[in-house]
């Protein structure tokens, strides 16, 4: 399939100026990324997806090359979520694949908005924070405002990735650690401030085929979280990457473009059904298409 590309750039999104690029034919996917991430989380997915797909992808208020204008909320992140999907979709309906932080966005679109979404793809997903974790990330956000974002780019970068990732390419944190210096610290703060106070949206509202997707070592998106999260979607689908963190389409391209590719272009995953995935060898009665491109044992749950 021949591959449309729009030129990037900043685009007006409602009253935002917003960075966003487009890329291939085809039924609209968007990507949203997290917390300290750019367009570039998703550079390895984008070329297999407009293959098949017109990709979407945009830097959120704030973060990359997209101004700071107002003040940042996951309600408002959301609302300029459904503005990109209406404005710079073909459909004004779209898949959503989306990060850490932007997890929480695209569960609050599709519990609110199901007229927007299609499928949902969520790496590294994460909802409400314990008071623990909203103490740290508050206290984080005090910290890039008072220190700038060379105060926690190598922490983030180290303690966010895999040991395992990194050796296998050394390439990884030095990515990561140059999305987040890259970030304006006030844009940054306020949004560690949106997402501890964010609330966790009502996954039983999201009527939409989910996969979820985390790494074995990610300790921000547990296996055992995203198992209940799960637990709580109608129809949900799991996978867990080895010996990969919470950056998952850096630390581990190949796998998550499989996933992601597969997911979206299937539609075999029933209502009801939920498949739990370990990474071993694909046994009896496996029904998904995924273990033709990487090594998976799936098991449904109840």
């Amino acid at each position: 399939m021949s591959t449309a590309t729009i030129a990037a750039g900043l685009s007006a999104v409602g009253t935002k100026q917003l960075f966003v690029e487009t890329a291939g034919t085809g039924p609209d996917v968007v990507l949203v990324h997290g917390l300290g991430g750019t367009t570039s989380f998703f550079e390895p997915l984008v070329a297999s997806l407009a293959e098949r797909f017109r990709v979407t992808r945009y830097d959120f208020n704030g973060h990359g090359r997209s101004p700071l204008a107002g003040e940042l909320t996951l309600e408002s992140l959301a609302a300029e979520l459904a503005q990109v999907i209406e404005s710079r979709t073909a459909s004004g309906r779209a898949h959503l694949v989306a990060h850490s932080m932007g997890t929480l966005i695209v569960q609050q679109l599709a519990s609110t908005r199901p007229d927007l979404v299609e499928d949902v793809v969520l790496l590294g997903p994460v909802r409400e924070q314990t008071q623990a974790a909203k103490d740290a990330t508050r206290a984080r956000a005090a910290l890039v405002r008072e220190q700038g974002m060379a105060a926690v780019a190598d922490t983030v970068a180290q303690a966010a990735t895999a040991e395992q990732a990194a050796i296998g390419n050394p390439l990884v944190r030095p990515f990561v650690r140059e999305l987040l210096l890259g970030q304006d610290p006030e844009a940054y703060a306020q949004a560690c401030e949106a997402l501890a106070a964010a609330t966790s949206p009502d996954l039983a509202a999201i009527r939409s085929r989910v996969l979820l997707l985390t790494g074995s070592e990610d300790k921000v998106s547990t296996p055992a979280s995203n198992e209940a999260m799960a637990s709580e979607l109608g129809r949900a689908e799991l996978l867990v990457a080895p010996g990969t963190g919470h950056w998952t389409v850096p630390e581990a391209p190949d796998f998550v473009t499989a996933a992601v590719v597969d997911f979206l272009t299937s539609t075999t995953l029933t209502p009801g059904a939920k498949k739990t995935c370990a990474c071993s060898n694909a046994g009896p009665g496996c029904q998904s298409r995924r273990q033709q491109a990487i090594t998976l044992q799936i098991r449904k749950t109840p």
